[in-house]
């Protein structure tokens, strides 16, 4: 791991501290362009009542209007778990240098995990992965955020069960 993918990474980490703190999955995510962020965004499919506004997504929308053009070449993203199949055809549509993400996701992850979008050849575009990448990290603000839900529907489900005298 790269000094420069970790200290880019920590800012992804920052924006799924923001989604968690809106009751969203925690999940961040970071465009850079020439050494420089271009957009930051987080999940925020609950808020937008968007089942497309992963954070992959959001920071994509906000790097295109950046530079106004919808092909983000030379640009890397940066996430904190692996992309999903929507998300990763949509890094591949934006023809990305790179992603790079932290934590593995064993049920949709479509860049390695379940499925890898990114290694096929007959593709017209090749986008580089990396994965891993603070990895420790990105999976801790998730299991926090779940433990978290798990400990209020427990509460949730005892208040629901009082018995009145």
């Amino acid at each position: 791991m790269s000094e420069q993918d970790a200290n880019f990474m920590q800012l992804a980490l920052a924006q799924a501290k923001q989604a968690f703190l809106a009751g969203e999955v925690p999940v961040g995510a970071v465009v850079v362009k020439d050494g420089q962020v271009i957009a930051s965004a987080h999940n925020a499919p609950l808020g937008q009542n968007d089942p497309t506004a992963h954070a992959e997504i959001n920071v994509l929308r906000l790097a295109a209007q950046s530079i106004g053009n919808y092909r983000l070449e030379d640009c890397t993203l940066y996430v904190t778990l692996e992309p999903c199949a929507m998300c990763s055809g949509a890094a591949m549509h934006a023809r990305l240098a790179r992603v790079v993400y932290g934590a593995t996701e064993p049920k949709t992850g479509a860049a390695g995990s379940v499925l890898n979008l990114f290694d096929n050849p007959q593709l017209n575009h090749q986008t580089q992965v990396t994965g891993g990448v603070m990895a420790v990290e990105c999976v801790q603000v998730l299991q926090s955020f779940f433990e978290m839900r798990r400990a209020q529907k427990k509460t949730e489900k005892s208040a629901n069960n009082i018995q009145p005298y």
